[in-house]
């Protein structure tokens, strides 16, 4: 079943046209990447998952509830971490965590959900004294209050350092493990390639791209990057590497050759090196990020928009 399924949403505000005819499907138990730049529509679409805004057109089901009639019983179900989240002041860690256990009707512990975020020491701190980083960890764990069946954290490594980052990330793995699904927008890359299954990357309104990282890489063409010390570069390695086919550029730094292929393998262009004569003192490989992934797609609809 889908955890979360929109069919042919579109919404509009006056003459500006935020999200056109989108259809997206996250499935139950997988963790989903919702990728795209400033203003591309991610916000409104996760405004519409939680019923702050209604579509102007098409449909969207949260659970299989309809995201607008069955609004309250999908709160019930899922976790939310919103981005720009502000506490209250004048409460403790504490008391957000028990207001949010009580309004879900749950059971949970508020000090084992503090230890679990990483601040078991601010559980009778007063709120308004927390650093962004602390007051993140604490919008975590009120999203985790009732193992909810599903996760929607938007910019969740807002204000968070390396570790805080890296903490969330085995947090968002172990809910997805318990079986719960796992939805969630980021402008860091590095955070949505560690973690996620499927990514899904939003221009302008559009769903431009959906696949596994692996997926994107290749559909994109974006290849991968092999770095090749020789013992000399002479003109016949050059050429030789540039003739390998799949080879579709070639830059050379003193006794260094990087190569970026699509198709080629690490082997044929070593074979091809020493071939020419030369001998390869070493070589390393670099896939194409998520940032080359989503800079292809992000840059080539630019392009098309322009043209």
């Amino acid at each position: 079943m889908a955890a979360i399924e929109l069919a042919g949403v579109t919404k509009r505000y006056g003459d500006v046209t935020a999200l056109h005819d989108l259809d997206l499907q996250v499935q139950s138990g997988e963790i989903y990447g919702f990728l795209g730049p400033n203003g591309a529509g991610k916000s409104t679409t996760i405004d519409i998952l939680l019923d702050f805004v209604r579509p102007t057109s098409g449909t969207a089901e949260v659970l299989g509830y309809d995201a607008h009639e069955d609004s309250l019983a999908i709160r019930q179900r899922i976790g939310v971490l919103p981005e720009g989240f502000h506490v209250y002041e004048r409460l403790t860690a504490r008391q957000h965590l028990q207001f949010a256990i009580e309004s879900k009707d749950a059971d949970d512990d508020p000090d084992a959900l503090l230890e679990r975020v990483g601040i078991p020491d601010a559980a009778d701190r007063k709120a308004g004294g927390f650093s962004k980083g602390m007051q993140q960890r604490l919008a975590l764990a009120i999203a985790l209050v009732g193992d909810p069946d599903l996760l929607i954290l938007d910019e969740p490594s807002t204000g968070l350092d390396p570790n805080g980052a890296r903490e969330m990330r085995d947090i968002i793995t172990e809910e997805a493990d318990r079986g719960a699904t796992v939805f969630f927008s980021s402008h860091i890359l590095e955070q949505v390639e560690a973690v996620c299954d499927r990514v899904g990357i939003l221009q302008a309104g559009e769903l431009v791209a959906e696949d596994t990282i692996r997926g994107l890489r290749d559909a994109a063409g974006t290849g991968s990057t092999l770095t090749v010390t020789v013992d000399e570069l002479t003109p016949g390695v050059v050429e030789a590497v540039e003739d390998v086919p799949g080879v579709t550029s070639v830059d050379t730094d003193r006794d260094v050759l990087t190569v970026t292929t699509e198709g080629a393998s690490k082997t044929d262009v070593l074979d091809a090196v020493e071939a020419a004569g030369g001998e390869v003192v070493d070589f390393a490989t670099r896939e194409a990020s998520l940032d080359d992934v989503f800079a292809a797609y992000t840059n080539d609809r630019d392009d098309e928009v322009s043209a």
